[in-house]
């Protein structure tokens, strides 16, 4: 029986080479972007990361990259408010959306980052994918439904990113990816495969780098 939404495998030599030698060529902060005129221009490959906060976004960012400090982690969740730009090589933007799930932000704050969210997925069209990221320990909750539903409104191919697998027994992996399949399964813009990743043990990010290289 074929398994919906397996987990995707190691890339082979070829593509994980290819993924290596893209985040090689260097990773740079571009800007910062709180309205939809401050968007850089819509000329390269262009993924984005989405998240709850406390995921762990800009830990995996850093990982991806390489770069220790390129996306800045934060002690307060939410707090980051801008839609984050970074450079890869000349070929590709990748995107650090807002942390999403921040119960003590402000009501007019949370508006504002809806609205500049909504706006950002209706309105790239070099947006080829966007992975949104599941804590492993947690599974899909409902604020991880509401980013999927907006994905496929906006018709923006999306992919779950487990982080922190390395904080999960083996045992209960089955189970958590049993509950992730269920939760993809009622959204169109679900690309068919799962990445486990832990930023801290490295499991993963080849993988990642790879399917980012080859996103065309």
């Amino acid at each position: 029986m074929e398994i919906r939404f397996p987990l995707a495998p190691k890339p082979e030599t070829e593509e994980a080479e290819k993924g290596r030698l893209l985040f090689a060529a260097g990773s740079e902060f571009l800007k910062g972007v709180v309205a939809m005129d401050g968007m850089p221009p819509g000329d390269k490959i262009e993924v984005c990361f989405a998240g709850r906060s406390n995921v762990g976004k800009s830990t995996l960012i850093n990982a991806v990259t390489g770069r220790k400090a390129l996306a800045r982690a934060s002690n307060t969740p939410g707090r980051t408010q801008e839609i984050n730009f970074f450079t890869i090589a000349d070929s590709h933007y990748l995107v650090d959306l807002p942390g999403y799930g921040f119960a003590n932000a402000p009501v007019k704050v949370v508006e504002k980052w809806q609205r500049l969210l909504k706006a950002y997925l209706s309105g790239r069209a070099n947006l080829r994918r966007a992975f949104v990221l599941i804590d492993s320990r947690h599974g899909v909750k409902a604020v991880d439904e509401e980013i999927m539903d907006l994905l496929d409104r906006s018709a923006v191919p999306f992919q779950v990113v487990l982080t922190k697998a390395d904080k999960i027994k083996q045992a209960d992996m089955p189970g958590l990816l049993d509950q992730v399949r269920g939760a993809l399964a009622k959204h169109p813009a679900a690309y068919p495969e799962i990445v486990a990743t832990s930023s801290e043990k490295g499991v993963g990010i080849p993988t990642l780098r790879a399917i980012i290289a080859g996103i065309i």
